[in-house]
């Protein structure tokens, strides 16, 4: 067990605080109790990151002592893995947050992402739009509905596929995505509702708050 570094943006534009993808590294690193550190990159120089550490030059990627670990998902499976409480250790939780914590990223976000890019551009007349919006609404979270409303947490105990699904719907929610779809918003509330939720959020708007002085 090393020192561990999460390494995110110094700075973003508005509209994505609060929904930057550290925050769900920041969000298990709360839940865990474990202490950790910030350092940055340039936003600006971003595509230059070095690639030892995130071929995509994306955030975030987290340093667990000699240990790299990029792609957010790894890394709540990382965090996962020495924190029992973000990660069941008896079959068959342990194997149903894995999966949930894959379908969070496979199946519902491959569909939010495109479909909330066309709203972030004003893209809505477009025949593309009304695809995406079908495959998000028709074949994701109309099936995601009766599961979230027959059960509080993905795989019994609140765990890192709670932290993923809860994230990617919650950039659905921001667009009113989940107007129809009532158990998939009580699921975000309850989620984001928790203290350790509200930490990393404000921890990262603050973040990029003081960004914003170091660019005066």
């Amino acid at each position: 067990m090393g020192e561990l570094i999460l390494t995110t943006f110094d700075w973003v534009p508005e509209p994505p605080r609060g929904f930057v993808r550290d925050i769900r590294v920041r969000w298990a690193l709360e839940e865990a109790g474990l202490p950790y550190r910030v350092e940055t990159v340039e936003f600006g120089d971003h595509k230059a990151a070095p690639t030892a550490h995130q071929p995509f030059g994306q955030v975030p990627w987290l340093t667990d002592g000699d240990l790299s670990v990029f792609e957010s998902g790894a890394i709540l499976l990382h965090l996962g893995e020495r924190s029992p409480p973000l990660l069941p250790a008896d079959e068959p939780a342990r194997g149903e947050a894995i999966e949930w914590l894959f379908a969070a990223l496979n199946s519902v976000e491959a569909a939010s992402l495109p479909w909330s890019l066309c709203i972030f551009t004003g893209d809505t007349e477009s025949a593309a739009y009304r695809m995406f919006d079908d495959f998000l609404k028709v074949h994701r979270l109309k099936h995601l509905e009766p599961v979230l409303a027959a059960r509080e947490w993905l795989a019994g105990t609140f765990s890192v596929a709670d932290i993923m699904m809860a994230d990617v719907l919650r950039l659905v929610d921001r667009f009113g995505g989940l107007a129809d779809f009532p158990a998939c918003r009580a699921y975000v509330t309850r989620a984001t509702t928790r203290p350790a939720f509200r930490k990393a959020h404000a921890d990262q708007l603050a973040h990029f708050a003081a960004g914003d002085e170091a660019r005066r």
